[in-house]
């Protein structure tokens, strides 16, 4: 693959760092983009439309392609929905939605034909979870755009997927684990037991943006151990067992 050019999107750290060190190991050239710039890190915010046009014009001009774009960049909030301050909820749908249709839209401008995109949706996409609403509807409508996209942009060759992990542990959730009960809670509606590894997510964006999965899109891959079948954790009922 050392001719084919893949950029990961939050890959400074926690499944973002998985997948850009994946796709590195398959030969990838990998170019990785994240909210502040560092040692081989580009700088890029995904709410910022020329931020992220800026992002794929630089990386055009320095490897003359994008073959690949998975879009790890996600963030949450807790808050009870008849409490929750108005302006971190649209944060966080600005984030993870209008940011992800942001990515979408650019990659799909610079992506050869045969490209593929690959966001991260969430468990919460299809599992309500109390407190969670704003990162609730953000991940179900980032499900329902990876859809249209996929649909709009198979008449180019591009295949647009995504992934709903489950709980991993990973810099993103640190805070909620932080939480008595709330990881047993998750493990116990978990059937295989135990939470996932960011490797385990970034195998899968690997596979989705690899020539095995040509005849697949508009799939929203859920990697969550079986935690879709059973139910989500109660976590205002740990918050409220902590706070006394």
């Amino acid at each position: 693959m050392s001719n084919q050019v893949a950029v990961v999107i939050g890959g400074a750290s926690g499944l973002g760092k998985a997948t850009a060190a994946a796709f590195a190991e398959e030969g990838y050239r990998v170019v990785v983009g994240d909210l502040a710039a560092g040692p081989d890190v580009v700088a890029v915010d995904v709410t910022d439309e020329a931020s992220v046009a800026a992002l794929f014009a630089g990386v055009l001009e320095r490897e003359g392609r994008v073959d690949a774009v998975v879009n790890t960049a996600g963030m949450s909030s807790f808050g009870l929905t008849a409490e929750h301050d108005v302006a971190e909820w649209r944060r966080v749908i600005d984030v993870n939605l209008v940011g992800a249709m942001i990515v979408i839209k650019h990659a799909a401008q610079a992506l050869t034909a045969g490209g593929s995109i690959v966001s991260l949706t969430s468990l919460n996409a299809r599992q309500p979870g109390a407190g969670l609403s704003a990162y609730c509807a953000a991940k179900a409508g980032l499900s329902m755009l990876t859809g249209v996209a996929a649909l709009e942009l198979g008449p180019q060759g591009i295949r647009v997927n995504a992934i709903a992990p489950g709980l991993v542990i990973t810099p993103l959730t640190e805070g909620i684990q932080g939480v008595p009960g709330v990881q047993e809670d998750y493990v116990e509606n978990t059937p295989l037991g135990r939470p996932g590894r960011p490797e385990e997510i970034a195998a899968a964006a690997l596979y989705l943006c690899s020539d095995k999965a040509g005849w697949i899109t508009g799939e929203v891959l859920d990697i969550n151990g079986g935690a879709h079948l059973m139910r989500y954790p109660d976590i205002p009922k740990h918050i409220a067992a902590l706070m006394g």
